[in-house]
C-alpha cells in the first residue's frame, strides 16, 4: 500500500459517490469514497454504511495490482480510510462497460437471460450524461459528437480487454465471476490513464460457488446485506 500524505483543499467536485478536492499539488486531487448510493440515475437514493471505506481500499488495491501489469492508472497514493490521491485528469466523456456475461441492461436489450456467458467479451461506450440517463453509443455516434477520436476509441477498447484479462483472473482467483463492469478513462499530459473507481459499485460480482451477488445490485434490487456484500468483496480481495 503507497500511504501519501498531502494536504486537502477545497472541494472542486461531489457526484453520487465521491467528492474530489484539490491539493497543494495542481497535479493532484484526493478522491474522497462516501457511503452514499444512488441507483437507476439517482431515482433510488440510500446509505450503504462502511460503502466509502470498503470501495476506496478495494479501488486502491486493484488500482496498484493493475499498475504491476503494466495498465497506466490515475493512483498515486491511499489516505486511511476513505480517501485516495490520485493524478488530475481531463476525464474523457464517454464510459466504457466491459461485459462477459448477460446482466442488467443488456439482458433487456438483446433477451438473454441473466447469466448466460457472452461467445466472446463486449466492450461497449455509453455517453456520460445523467440527463439523458447515460444512453449507449455507436461508433457513429461518438464521431458525430466528437466526444473522442477514432484512435482514442480504440485506445479505450484495448485497455479495456486488457483490464479484462488481468480482472476475470484475479477476481476468479478470490472465488468472484466477474459479470461486467463500468470503467472511466482520462489524460494528462497526452497520456490516457484509468481513473475513477473499480468497486462492488461498478462492477457485477457474483460469488463462484453459490451465484451469490455480492454488488450493488444488492441494493438496486432490494436483496439485503449489503453492507456485508461490500465487506465480503474487500475481505477476498485483501487475502488474495
Amino acid at each position: 500500500m503507497k500511504k501519501v500524505d498531502i494536504n486537502k483543499g477545497e472541494a472542486l467536485y461531489e457526484g453520487k459517490a465521491k467528492i474530489v478536492y484539490a491539493t497543494d499539488d495542481p497535479s493532484l486531487v484526493i478522491q474522497h469514497f462516501k457511503d452514499s448510493a444512488t441507483a437507476f440515475n439517482a431515482e433510488k437514493v440510500g446509505t450503504i454504511s462502511g460503502k466509502g471505506e470498503a470501495n476506496a481500499m478495494i479501488s486502491r488495491h486493484l488500482f496498484e495490482m493493475l499498475e504491476t501489469k503494466g495498465i497506466p492508472t490515475q493512483y498515486v497514493g491511499f489516505q486511511p480510510p476513505t480517501d485516495l490521491i490520485t493524478r488530475k485528469l481531463d476525464m474523457l466523456p464517454v464510459e466504457v462497460v466491459v461485459r462477459n456475461v448477460a446482466a442488467g441492461s443488456l439482458s433487456k436489450r438483446i433477451g438473454y437471460p441473466e447469466g448466460k456467458p457472452l461467445k466472446s467479451t463486449l466492450v461497449e461506450f455509453y455517453l456520460k450524461d445523467d440527463d439523458l440517463g447515460d444512453p449507449l453509443l455507436t461508433i457513429d455516434h461518438i464521431r458525430e459528437l466528437d466526444l473522442i477520436t477514432d484512435s482514442q476509441v480504440e485506445a479505450l477498447k484495448k485497455l479495456g480487454l486488457q483490464i479484462n484479462d488481468v480482472l476475470l483472473k484475479f477476481f476468479l482467483e478470490c472465488g468472484l465471476r466477474l459479470i461486467d463492469y463500468k470503467l472511466e478513462f482520462g489524460v494528462a499530459d497526452g497520456q490516457i490513464y484509468l481513473g475513477d473507481e473499480i468497486s462492488p459499485d461498478t462492477c457485477r460480482l457474483w460469488d463462484v460457488g453459490t451465484g451469490e451477488k455480492l454488488d450493488k445490485d444488492r441494493f438496486r434490487q432490494d436483496l439485503g446485506g449489503v453492507e456485508e456484500a461490500y465487506r465480503e468483496v474487500l475481505k477476498r480481495i485483501e487475502s488474495n
